[in-house]
């Protein structure tokens, strides 16, 4: 069983934001000492960083549910709670992090290389940092903010500098082994190897990197064999070799027609034309194997290709095809743009930016998209009316009440904002001023009492009192009764 694994799904899920803590401070002769709750810590953050000594994704394939950890809840006498430890994952040079629908996140070339895939939730505030003049000792407190969670593939595309192609059976790997220090398994039958070696040579004063790809056949690039899957680990390499096996018995395969076979799969996979091609005419030990690389040399040096007869058991060859490799990847690091170091990048927000946006629905109702506002309501809880109304009062400064009505929402009408529906009610929120009450209270958010005052109920006696106004008498005219 291999233990190379070049492509895993991993689930991330970002610690949470530690809550806020309500305490109103007690002691002896103070009785009005003041809100004193402290603020929930930080959750973890999950991020990934290239390590060079790390060579595969085994350790995720065994592992692949990965959670940092939370922030602590806050504490009375301001007594803040603890960020959770972020989680650091060393990964191998030349991961790429996508999602499950094929978008790339990151491309990670580089040791030291550092992503950051799930954030981390906002710890709440406790009450002590929500008190203000007009809600001196709040009766809530802010909740932990959830830390994103997100499925992740992570794919890894071999960094080689020169790639040695062909069919199976071909001597990649005993090329490989014989150039540079690479171990890789040798034996004689077909798809010796299942994953792809690396290799690096040094010869004078130059030193690359040499990837021996399993073997190709016919129909690679779409699925058949091992192609599809390690074909993505010659998308790097700056130069690729052509292994071709002048000695092989199997019949219809020729030099010539094994390169059309391994070019056609190479455009079908897409992005590597513009790679600069040697062809190595490997066996030529073996007396039809030289007589056969005699042969097709012309046609493939007409080809513009150029072509080196090299047997990796005498080593015949080798040195000749080992210059010629450092060449073009001398050519290659020539032609390549300059590293820059990482600059940042500051993004200020647009002056007419408001932070949230609003779209009507087809049902008729309302969606309230932005970070601030989906935080906000992340961070209320709702079975606090206090809190409910804290949050009503941030949305109408923002101006969530004002852009739903020009949008031409109703009183009644849904609305979403995140994971919440709520029945919008703006005369409830946005006229009305708070009040200080009792704690975890808001008296805007009381329904009214159905039952009369007393005032109401003595006009309501008054008036079941007067007689109406058809029964009542007229008085005389003179005041004398009438003959």
């Amino acid at each position: 069983m291999t233990t190379f694994v070049d492509r895993v799904v991993l689930h991330l899920q970002a610690g949470d934001g530690g809550h806020g803590c309500v305490s109103i401070h007690r002691e002896k002769f103070k009785p009005f000492g003041g809100p004193d709750g402290g603020n929930g810590g930080h959750g973890g953050s999950v991020s990934l960083v290239v390590d060079p000594q790390v060579h595969t994704l085994l350790d995720f394939h065994f592992r692949p549910h990965v959670k940092a950890e939370n922030g602590r809840g806050g504490a009375g006498s301001n007594r803040d709670g603890g960020n959770g430890a972020d989680l650091v994952l060393k990964v191998p040079d030349g991961t790429v992090v996508q999602t499950s629908d094929g978008t790339v996140l990151a491309d990670m070339v580089g040791a030291g290389t550092t992503f950051e895939v799930a954030r981390g939730g906002r710890g709440g505030r406790g009450n002590a940092s929500l008190a203000n003049a007009r809600r001196k000792a709040p009766g809530f407190a802010e909740l932990g903010e959830p830390g994103e969670q997100l499925d992740v593939v992570l794919e890894l595309k071999s960094v080689a500098d020169v790639g040695l192609v062909g069919f199976p059976s071909a001597g990649k790997s005993s090329l490989i082994s014989v150039i540079s220090a690479a171990k890789p398994k040798i034996a004689d039958y077909p798809f010796t190897t299942l994953v792809p070696n690396l290799g690096v040579v040094r010869l004078d004063n130059h030193t690359f990197t040499v990837a021996d790809v399993p073997g190709l056949i016919p129909g690679a690039a779409t699925g058949k064999g091992l192609g599809l899957e390690f074909l993505r680990h010659v998308e790097r390499c700056a130069v690729l070799v052509h292994v071709i096996d002048t000695a092989t018995l199997e019949p219809g395969r020729d030099p010539l027609a094994d390169i059309d076979t391994i070019e056609a799969e190479l455009a079908e996979y897409g992005g590597l034309a513009d790679r600069p091609r040697l062809v190595a005419l490997n066996k030529v030990d073996v007396p039809d194997g030289r007589d056969l690389a005699e042969i097709v040399r012309p046609d493939l040096e007409a080809r513009g290709l150029r072509v080196f007869e090299v047997s990796a058991a005498t080593r015949e060859g080798l040195k000749e095809l080992m210059y010629a490799m450092a060449e073009l990847v001398e050519q290659s690091r020539a032609a390549a743009p300059p590293a820059e170091p990482t600059r940042i990048v500051i993004r200020p927000k647009a002056v007419d930016d408001a932070g949230f946006t609003i779209e009507a629905e087809d049902d008729g109702s309302y969606t309230v998209r932005g970070v601030r506002p989906q935080r906000w309501v992340r961070q209320t809880n709702f079975d606090n009316d206090e809190a409910v109304g804290y949050l009503a009062d941030r949305l109408a400064r923002l101006g969530v009440e004002e852009q739903l009505a020009k949008a031409g929402a109703q009183p009644g009408d849904l609305v979403r904002i995140g994971d919440r529906e709520f029945d919008w009610q703006p005369t409830l929120y946005a006229g009305a001023e708070f009040v200080p009450g009792a704690r975890g209270r808001d008296v805007r958010l009381e329904e009214k009492p159905t039952r009369a005052n007393a005032a109401e109920r003595l006009a309501a006696r008054k008036a079941r009192r007067q007689r109406p106004a058809d029964e009542v008498e007229p008085a005389p005219a003179d005041g004398n009764d009438a003959e």
